[in-house]
C-alpha cells in the first residue's frame, strides 16, 4: 500500500474513533492498534526512499549512456571526417561534411543531456512532492497525537480517573 494511503487510513481510524462520553474533541482508540498502524507506515517509507535511490541510479545510467552515445557519435564523425579528408578529390567537401557531422553529433549529445536532465529533474520533483506531503501528514498526525496527549486522551492505565472537564 502507498504510504500516503496508509496515512489516510490512520487519519480515518482516528476520525472514526468512538468519542469519550460528553466530549466532542476527545476520543478513545486502542493504543496497540494505533502503534501497529504507525509501524506499518514506518516499514513502508524506506521502500519509497529506496525507490528514490533507484531513480538517481537510473539517472546516472541514462546520463552515462548518453555520454557514451555522444562520444560514439563524435568518434564516428571524426573518423568519417578523417577518411573524407584523406581522399584528394573531395578534400574540401570532406572537411565540410566532417565538420557538419561533428556539429550534429555535439548538438545531438547536448540534446540528449538536456533530455536526461529534464527527465531526472521531473522524477526528483515528483518524489520531492511525495515526501513533502508524507512529512506534512506525519507532522499533522504527530501534532494531533501530542495535542490529544496534552488534553488527557493518552493517560495510560489511569483511564478510570475523571476527565478534566
Amino acid at each position: 500500500m502507498d504510504p500516503l494511503d496508509r496515512i489516510d487510513e490512520v487519519i480515518e481510524l482516528v476520525q472514526e474513533a468512538r468519542s469519550v462520553p460528553m466530549s466532542r474533541t476527545n476520543f478513545m482508540f486502542d493504543r496497540g492498534e494505533m502503534i501497529e498502524h504507525l509501524e506499518v507506515l514506518r516499514s513502508e517509507l524506506p521502500s519509497e526512499l529506496r525507490k528514490a535511490a533507484a531513480v538517481l541510479d537510473e539517472r546516472d545510467r541514462i546520463i552515462e549512456a548518453g555520454r557514451r552515445e555522444a562520444d560514439r557519435i563524435i568518434s564516428e564523425g571524426e573518423t568519417e571526417h578523417a577518411r573524407l579528408v584523406s581522399v584528394n578529390e573531395i578534400t574540401v567537401s570532406a572537411e565540410h561534411e566532417g565538420a557538419r557531422i561533428i556539429a550534429e553529433a555535439r548538438t545531438e549529445a547536448q540534446r540528449l543531456r538536456e533530455e536526461v536532465d529534464d527527465y531526472v529533474d521531473t522524477a526528483l520533483a515528483n518524489f520531492e512532492q511525495f515526501l513533502t506531503r508524507a512529512l506534512a501528514s506525519i507532522e499533522r498526525g504527530r501534532d494531533k497525537m501530542h495535542a490529544l496527549r496534552e488534553i488527557g486522551t493518552f493517560q495510560g492505565e489511569d483511564s478510570e480517573r475523571p476527565l478534566p472537564f
